[in-house]
């Protein structure tokens, strides 16, 4: 069976600066409707774009290159139990089908993210020591 080819550190950065992010009170991220490109994303994300810590996570997961950006996807999804470990390479097939220049708005407008991300290293063995 194949395994996620990631920076555990890099995700785990990610997963701590995500928490930070969606911790604070100003920040409500509705349950998302149809597609995860649609633009109701970036409309919501709109009123944080001077927030530090959404902008550390934004350039962060844009500068990762694009099998990156997909293997953290596809990692999200099997964290939230979209596909399993034996799925792996079809959750990854999916992301990097389903790949926009947006994958930092989407990570950052999904609820629960962080855990997602922190579940998906734990199906595949890895963690984060908080």
């Amino acid at each position: 069976m194949e395994t996620p080819d990631l920076n555990t550190e890099t995700v785990c950065t990610l997963i701590t600066r995500l928490k930070e992010f969606h911790a604070k009170e100003a920040v409500a991220i509705p349950e998302p409707e149809g597609d995860w490109s649609d633009d109701w994303a970036l409309q919501v994300l709109a009123d944080h774009e001077d927030d530090l810590t959404y902008r550390e996570v934004k350039i962060v997961i844009d500068d990762l290159e694009p099998d990156q950006q997909a293997t953290l996807v596809a990692l999200m999804w099997v964290g939230r139990g979209d596909y399993g470990e034996r799925e792996w390479t079809e959750a990854l097939t999916e992301a990097t089908r389903s790949a926009t220049s947006r994958t930092a708005e989407y990570l950052l407008s999904t609820p629960m993210v962080a855990d997602y991300l922190a579940e998906g290293l734990a199906t595949f063995g890895h963690r984060c020591d908080d």
